[in-house]
């Protein structure tokens, strides 16, 4: 119902910046949310950022002050402006939608195929 294709991805070195990019199809009335989350390597998946469709803005404590998210409704489209980029951000770095269903209140998730970001120091 909800296609998620990330772009944006690549090698920086640490200090740089890269902004990723997250484009959703489908049913996109439904997403109630969307946010980014990071598969390092050899760590679990973690929380990033998430944009709900009223504007508000929730980040990790590691990734405060340093990566943004936004969200362009006309292009339905979410993006995170990563700044200051550390050996530490380098991840798989996943892309999602959340549905909430009423009057459950039951969480749906749809999952972007991921995009890697390196960063060498």
């Amino acid at each position: 119902q909800v296609q998620l294709v990330e772009s944006g991805g690549g090698l920086v070195q640490a200090g740089g910046s890269l902004r990723l990019s997250c484009a959703a199809s489908g049913r996109t009335s439904s997403i109630n949310s969307m946010g980014w989350y990071r598969q390092g390597p050899g760590k679990q998946r973690e929380f990033v950022a998430r944009i709900t469709n009223g504007g508000t803005t929730n980040y990790a404590d590691s990734v405060k002050g340093r990566f943004t998210v936004s969200r362009d409704n006309a292009k339905n489209t979410v993006y995170l402006q990563m700044n200051s980029l550390e050996p530490e951000d380098t991840a798989v770095y996943y892309c999602n939608a959340r549905r909430v269903a009423w009057p459950s209140s039951i969480e749906y998730d749809t999952w972007g195929q991921g995009t890697q970001v390196t960063v060498s120091s």
